[in-house]
């Protein structure tokens, strides 16, 4: 059996690019997958162009160390985060670069504590965390990486086998956390892109790269039985899900718990993650303008707004 001791910075470089290639394939059907937390069908295009962001940022790092190139994969996946799902893998590459900071290298102990610490960030980036989500996959796949690095000897390729076996029993489940999925007759779609992209880096550490040319990614199927209603429809007197408004708002001094709380009445599926410097926005709100007015007081930012009706794109 082939064992892989370490990985260096470059490794890490090239097994997500080939993962990003691997979640490419089934972009579309993620976003097939997506109602959860307004079904606006997009989470596998938001967590592929996230990616793409963080492998370019990736090939511009100044070395081929762990510690630099997982913190270009961080800078690159916050910068270039697209939605609830985009946010959310930037935090988790925000982890994985805080444990392998100041590493030439990275042993499986490394990875294992790398995805802990991403689960760790992961939560704490969101006002509301729910089980049955990206959350929940990236949580249990951390576990299941200590538990799998404690027993193996210093084998890379182990745990991340582990961590896709893990995935993919935790994607099945999530129907079972999250009556919003098991009403639709779907799993998580952000849990099945995180699993898509541990696959693909597997296949990559495996060799099996000119195979997954012809291969196409598998979508998870539930757990339990799920019977599909048809779509919940919105009365005439419920709220829409308002404008998925983000920003990416940078300043000195910038407090993103401080701002979070601020924030955290004036929509629903808020993210607010960064440092002092720069702070990635995310936030459905039925009035867009009261948060602009209030975030460009604190600092300079860049906007993109889109128009969802009953989780459905309207033109503005």
């Amino acid at each position: 059996m082939k064992q892989v001791k370490s990985l260096t910075g470059q490794d890490l470089r090239e097994m997500f690019a080939a993962a990003t290639t691997w979640l490419e394939k089934s972009a579309s059907d993620i976003d097939a997958l997506n109602v959860f937390p307004v079904p606006d069908g997009d989470c596998g295009t938001n967590m592929l162009l996230t990616m793409r962001s963080s492998i370019e940022e990736a090939y511009r790092a100044p070395d081929h160390s762990a510690s630099a190139v997982s913190s270009a994969m961080a800078k690159g996946a916050l910068m270039g985060a697209r939605g609830n799902s985009g946010v959310i893998l930037s935090q988790i590459w925000r982890g994985v670069a805080q444990v392998l900071a100041d590493k030439e290298t990275f042993t499986s102990k490394d990875l294992a504590d790398a995805l802990q610490q991403a689960s760790v960030t992961a939560y704490k980036g969101l006002s509301n965390p729910v089980e049955g989500t990206i959350l929940t996959v990236v949580r249990e796949v951390a576990a299941s990486a200590q538990e799998q690095a404690n027993s193996s000897k210093n084998d890379v390729l182990s745990v991340i086998e582990a961590t896709v076996n893990t995935a993919r029993e935790s994607v099945a489940n999530t129907p079972t956390l999250l009556p919003a999925l098991r009403e639709a007759g779907v799993v998580d779609a952000g849990g099945q892109g995180l699993y898509t992209l541990l696959e693909g880096a597997l296949h990559y550490l495996r060799g099996e790269v000119e195979q997954m040319q012809f291969r196409k990614p598998q979508i998870i199927a539930s757990n339990i039985p799920i019977t599909a209603r048809p779509p919940k429809m919105l009365a005439a007197d419920e709220e829409p899900f308002g404008y998925c408004t983000e920003f990416m708002l940078k300043g000195e001094g910038l407090d993103p718990d401080k701002l979070r709380l601020k924030l955290n009445k004036k929509g629903e599926s808020l993210i607010v993650v960064g440092n002092g410097g720069a702070i990635r926005i995310h936030i459905h709100t039925l009035d867009p303008g009261n948060v602009i007015h209030y975030v460009t007081s604190l600092g300079t930012s860049s906007t993109r707004t889109t128009w969802k009706c009953s989780g459905i794109d309207c033109p503005l």
